[in-house]
Formats: C-alpha cells, sequence, structure tokens
C-alpha cells in the first residue's frame, strides 16, 4: 500500500517511537507492523497516525482520542473477563489494516485530525476510570497496535490503579512490539478474520500468518487471557470447511479453553453489496467449533440467550447466562469452578460478577 501524504506542520504534537530504522535512500521504515510502511519526509503511513518528521518516525496522536464510551465488558466481546463489569472504552483514529467490511470505518479510516478532539493525558484516564467504577480501559474502535505508545502509557497508569487492560485488535503487529505491547495488557479480543490467505489479502489488505503467530504468543508466552472474534461473511469465509479447519487449528495450537466468538455480518463501508449473514450460519459455526473440541464458543451481533451463555464443558450445567449484555444467571463458585461438578471454568473471574447490564454511557474527559 501507498503511504498517505501529509504536511508536516499537522506533526507540532507527535511524540518519537522506536521501532523504525533510516533506509539507504533517507526514508524511514516502520517496523511497527508487517505492512513496513516506507516514507518520504512527511508522508504518513497507511495507517495514518504514524508518520516520517525530520527524519524520524513520530506518533501524531498520542493523548488524542475520538471519544470516550463506558460499555460492559461483554460488548469487546470478552465473556470470561470479569463478567458484568464495566469498561472504558477508547480509541483514535486511522488502522493498519484496510478490511473491506469495517463496522467502525469512520475512526478507523478517518483521515481527518478534528476526529481526535477529545484529549486524555494517561494518568488522567487512569483517575477517570477508577472514579467511574470501570474494572478495565479498552483501547477499541480501531487498533491499538497502530497508536503502540499511548497505549502502554494507558496500561503503565492504570495498573498503579488496579485497573486492567484490554487490547480489541487484529494482532497485526512485528514481533518486538508485540513482546512489549503485551507485557502490558491484561486480556485481548483478537479478530480471526477468517482462516484464509486469500480472504486476508483481498479482504483486508493484510497477511493471515502474522496474525496466528500473534495467537500462539499470547498462548504459549504470555499469561493474557484471550478470546477470538470471527465476523462471517456470507460467500468470503462462512463455508463449513474453513470455519472447520480454523477451529481445528485453534484447539491443536491454542487449546479447548479459548472461547470464540461467531459474528452476523451487516453490510458496511466498502461491502454494501454482500447480505446479512443468516443466524443459521453463525449458529452452525458455534456448532462446528463444540463439534471440533472448542469449550466456550458464542454467537454475536444477534439474539441468542442459549449461545451467549456459557455452560460446563464437563456436566452441561449452565454457568453464566447473558441476555444481549445482561446476566441472567451466575452459577460459579468463588475459585471459578463449576457448582454442580466442580470444574474450573477458564477465565480471569472475581469471587461475584459485575451488575453493569447493557449501559453505554458517554464519557466527557473535560
Amino acid at each position: 500500500m501507498s503511504p498517505e501524504n501529509s504536511q508536516t506542520d499537522a506533526f507540532v504534537e507527535a511524540v518519537p517511537t522506536k521501532y523504525w530504522h533510516l533506509l539507504d535512500d533517507g526514508r524511514v521504515q516502520c517496523d511497527l507492523c508487517p505492512r513496513f510502511c516506507k516514507l518520504h519526509e512527511g508522508q504518513r503511513g497507511l495507517c495514518f497516525v504514524r508518520a516520517n518528521y525530520q527524519g524520524k518516525m513520530v506518533l501524531t496522536t498520542w493523548g488524542r482520542s475520538s471519544g470516550f464510551v463506558i460499555d460492559p465488558i461483554e460488548k469487546k466481546p470478552l465473556n470470561h473477563f470479569l463478567p458484568g463489569t464495566p469498561v472504558l472504552s477508547f480509541g483514535t483514529a486511522g488502522c493498519n489494516l484496510a478490511c473491506k467490511f469495517c463496522q467502525n470505518w469512520d475512526i478507523s479510516k478517518s483521515r481527518e485530525m478534528d476526529t481526535l478532539m477529545d484529549l486524555a493525558t494517561p494518568e488522567k484516564l487512569a483517575y477517570k476510570a477508577k472514579e467511574l467504577g470501570c474494572r478495565s480501559i479498552a483501547f477499541t474502535y480501531n487498533d491499538p497496535v497502530i497508536f503502540h505508545e499511548y497505549a502502554i502509557d494507558v496500561a503503565q497508569a492504570c495498573h498503579e490503579h488496579d485497573i486492567k487492560t484490554v487490547a480489541v485488535t487484529a494482532g497485526y503487529v512485528c514481533p518486538e512490539p508485540r513482546t512489549e505491547f503485551y507485557r502490558y495488557m491484561d486480556a485481548a479480543n483478537v479478530d480471526l478474520k477468517a482462516f484464509s490467505e486469500r480472504f486476508y489479502k483481498k479482504i483486508t489488505g493484510s497477511h493471515l500468518q502474522p496474525v496466528l503467530e500473534t495467537l500462539t504468543y499470547l498462548k504459549h508466552e504470555t499469561d493474557v487471557w484471550f478470546e477470538l472474534t470471527t465476523l462471517l461473511i456470507p460467500g468470503e469465509n462462512d463455508s463449513e470447511q474453513e470455519v472447520t479447519e480454523m477451529c481445528q487449528w485453534v484447539v491443536e495450537h491454542l487449546g479447548p479453553d479459548v472461547p470464540m466468538h461467531f459474528s452476523v455480518f451487516h453490510p458496511d463501508w466498502k461491502m454494501m453489496d454482500k447480505p446479512s449473514t443468516p443466524p443459521k450460519t453463525v449458529r452452525r459455526a458455534r456448532d462446528i467449533a463444540i463439534e471440533q473440541g472448542v469449550r466456550y464458543a458464542y454467537v454475536g451481533n444477534m439474539h441468542d440467550m442459549q449461545a451467549d451463555s456459557t455452560w460446563c464443558h464437563q456436566c452441561g450445567s449452565l454457568l453464566i447466562g447473558r441476555d444481549w449484555y445482561r446476566l441472567s444467571a451466575w452459577q460459579l463458585d468463588e475459585a471459578g469452578c463449576c457448582l454442580n461438578c466442580g470444574t474450573p471454568c477458564a477465565g480471569v473471574f472475581e469471587s461475584m460478577p459485575g451488575h453493569w447490564g447493557p449501559q453505554r454511557v458517554l464519557v466527557d474527559m473535560a
């Protein structure tokens, strides 16, 4: 992809970064993600927020956001991480992928700095989250990989106040920055957008293998709790064969305890010609996941209490009932085990669930 051109006078509030190197021809190469944008002076990468300024790679959006919202943690979606609790959520602008179906395109595809009118230092964010009773902060709406430095600074401030941090990401990042980034994250939801290189290249302008490497890294080299989400698009990534191969890979390489969410696609951005996903397709994907050994499989963007709830993989008892984003039942003991048979439920649980429910509250950082 060609980098975006920009005027250098837009970089007055930029902060320095470290994942880049100077090329022999004078350009700067970004080494944050596998896109490896090579930029002349004054150019921005495809992500829009990283730029070559005075021969160095800078982040142009530190401390700036497109807005702050309190969401239920289940909306990220995370069903096994502090259920029922509120999470202070925000994003910036831009993205390092080019998904034609982007559901947050007004933020992730934005090329306007006016999108980023809300200002907040890491310390202010951490204080505000604690003041509002949030158990965590989520970097979401666009991929936090591209505002790496800001996300880490916020995470460090949050941990000083016992606030957890959540990354909602596509997992498209290089090994060295990935290691640093996840050192400060407590949980993640990773979009496993499909299970074919064709889809990644054609529909997202990226590649599958780096995402798989991020997932195996998270599982085997970190303590980060993570869950997977796949938006099923008719005719693109929804075949039973592809879903089966994906679930087999997840169980083999990540284990049976990693939750999988299969979501309904709605026409958006540059894929308005595609129909919405039939609910039966999403339910079938969940069934396939369970057949392949996935212990916790869910549906998204549709109402199905059975498929939204968490069930004990040993005895079949209901563990956590969900009605949209409202918890309707809680059958775990203080250790996170099934009250009926004592089998542990994988996840990060407190002795009692939260009671935030489906509320979505806008936050004025001022």
